[in-house]
């Protein structure tokens, strides 16, 4: 009986530790895939310098008022504000300033042309209805644009690192467990 009860503690440990190790390499892992992709957008992001943004003008941008120019095939906010005190143009987002530098707001649905409206409208509602909000800028003195939400901010990255760390700390756990199970089964059978 009694070695039945030694070999089934030997094979659960030796599954606690091999749990343990397992998140242990893929807390790992997983710390190398955000240290090469969310890691250096954070970095590079200049948007650090938190702002009093007031609203100048919004106005709903569509495929025949942009004459001569690359012309979206979707409806596009146009925000002005008055931020750190000089005239800029408000991005919604760092990705939206890349994507198009004609539109404030680019609509989640492009498929369909009325829902896009619909979606535009709302957020112009909303800028209207909120005069005076936070914003992003960057240190840069020559620059004109504003944004109104951090993709690559400090919370995303915490976010981000959070279930890794996790993960890391639970195999640690596991893994001393096991350890601490294992010398004091030795030491009880010593006595």
């Amino acid at each position: 009986m009694g070695k039945k009860l030694v070999m089934a503690q030997k094979r659960g440990e030796t599954r606690a530790l091999c749990l343990g190790v397992a998140m242990v390499v893929c807390a790992v892992i997983t710390y190398y895939i955000l240290g090469t992709t969310v890691l250096p957008l954070y970095q590079k992001s200049v948007w650090t310098q938190e702002s009093t943004c007031h609203l100048i003008e919004t106005t709903i941008r569509d495929q025949e008022e942009l004459e001569g120019k690359k012309v979206p095939q979707y409806p596009c906010l146009w925000v002005n504000v008055s931020a750190v005190g000089k005239w800029a143009v408000l991005y919604h987002t760092e990705d939206t300033r890349d994507q198009n530098q004609q539109c404030s707001y680019i609509p989640v649905s492009l498929d369909n042309y009325q829902m896009a409206r619909a979606d535009v409208e709302k957020v112009r509602a909303n800028f209207l209805e909120q005069k005076v909000f936070y914003c992003f800028s960057t240190t840069r003195e020559n620059e004109t644009s504003v944004l109104y939400q951090r993709l690559y901010g400090p919370q995303a990255l915490l976010f981000s690192l959070f279930w890794p760390t996790f993960l890391l700390t639970g195999g640690l756990l596991i893994i001393a467990m096991v350890k601490l199970n294992r010398s004091l089964s030795i030491l009880a059978a010593q006595r």
